[in-house]
């Protein structure tokens, strides 16, 4: 004989099983104690896309170069600009309401805007080799033609979710990178030449296709790969300035 639950008892028990559901449910979207969202977080890889930037190489004499450790000089503020656990923050990802459901960070920025630096230099012409410090010394006994002292001013990638298309979800990602640079002539303490350059980088390119925002497919998947692009480009930019080459190419006079 079944055992007959008093009506009370009952409304208790679906009380419950409600109250646990949406527990659950709040657990499984990230919601703190505070009640403010916890997104993901995903480290990107940003690197130096050799030759994809065309026209500029070997277009210099074959001079040498020091390429110094750049500073991050990124003005960040806000909840999203905070590194985590060392790692720089280089993005967001939102979705339809502009909430950010995904944080986006990369290795320190330093090394590798040198290491790019470096690798856009050796196409443009000039013998480069790093050194692990940010300072241009004067003072130091150097066998190069040139030092290279940089500054990055903005390194951000955001990818937004768009209106839903034919083919489902639409993305649009847009990275910036900005670089500041100041070339010695060793051993002067005068710059020999300075300047900045900067890209911004659309995936999919705005108008590409000749389709409307809701039928353009992005080319790439990560955030990173479209920030790689622009930073690409923007040191690529360094050596495709005409002050600059006019500067290298008149200069004839060697200081040992």
């Amino acid at each position: 004989m079944l055992r007959q639950w008093p009506r009370r008892g009952v409304f208790a028990l679906l009380a419950f099983a409600i109250v646990a559901i949406a527990g659950a449910g709040c657990s499984a979207v990230g919601l703190g104690g505070s009640g403010e969202p916890s997104a993901p977080t995903s480290v990107e890889t940003v690197e130096y896309y050799p030759y994809q930037v065309k026209g500029y190489q070997n277009s210099y004499p074959h001079r040498t170069i020091v390429i110094l450790l750049p500073t991050d000089a990124r003005d960040l503020n806000g909840p999203n600009a905070a590194p985590k656990d060392g790692q720089p923050a280089i993005g967001i990802v939102t979705d339809q309401s502009e909430t950010v459901i995904q944080r986006l960070y990369s290795q320190p920025l330093p090394p590798i805007v040198q290491g790019a630096i470096a690798r856009s230099a050796e196409e443009a012409g000039f013998h480069s080799s790093a050194e692990n410090q940010s300072a241009y010394l004067t003072d130091a006994k150097r066998n190069a033609d040139y030092v290279l002292a940089a500054q990055i001013t903005k390194c951000w990638v955001k990818k937004h979710r768009g209106l839903d298309g034919r083919f489902g979800p639409t993305w649009a990602t847009v990275a910036d990178f900005t670089v500041m640079v100041t070339v010695y002539k060793p051993p002067f303490k005068v710059p020999f030449w300075q300047g900045s350059s900067a890209q911004s980088y659309f995936d999919p390119p705005i108008g590409s296709f000749g389709l409307g925002p809701d039928d353009e497919a992005g080319i790439y998947d990560e955030p990173g790969q479209v920030l790689s692009v622009a930073m690409t480009r923007a040191v690529a930019g360094i050596f495709e300035r005409d002050d600059f080459r006019t500067l290298v190419q008149g200069d004839h006079m060697t200081v040992r």
